[in-house]
């Protein structure tokens, strides 16, 4: 049995669709320019891309402010879907526990140590 659609559902079917077309619009827009002024190189991990897999080279919003776009492209960075998604999975962390500024880069914190003890170890070889 087909699904019956009230004008509302229409009407609200019809602004989301309109929505998704101007984010794609405008998304399309500060990518070319991106992809123009930057070397197709992720940001974070250095991959290099190329026309075949140019898809998975995303821009990310240092501020996460997407319609901050600076014609100077000083908001944009280039990252792969993996350090894009990562960069975002650590905004969200930060807003939720306010350690992390958003965009600043995380020091690594080492909690263990592969070479503990081996100064003690070659001393006793000699």
């Amino acid at each position: 049995m087909p699904r019956k659609t009230s004008p509302d559902s229409n009407k609200l079917d019809r602004i989301v669709a309109e929505a998704r077309r101007s984010q794609e619009e405008r998304e399309r827009g500060y990518r070319e320019q991106a992809l123009k002024m930057y070397p197709w190189v992720c940001g974070r991990c250095a991959r290099e891309f190329n026309h075949k897999n140019l898809r998975e080279l995303t821009v990310h919003h240092r501020d996460h402010n997407h319609d901050n776009n600076p014609a100077d492209g000083s908001n944009w960075e280039l990252l792969c879907l993996y350090c894009h998604d990562n960069e975002h999975q650590r905004y969200l962390s930060a807003e939720l526990t306010g350690k992390v500024e958003p965009g600043a880069r995380q020091a690594t914190t080492l909690t263990h140590n592969a070479f503990a003890g081996l100064a003690d170890l070659l001393k006793a070889k000699k």
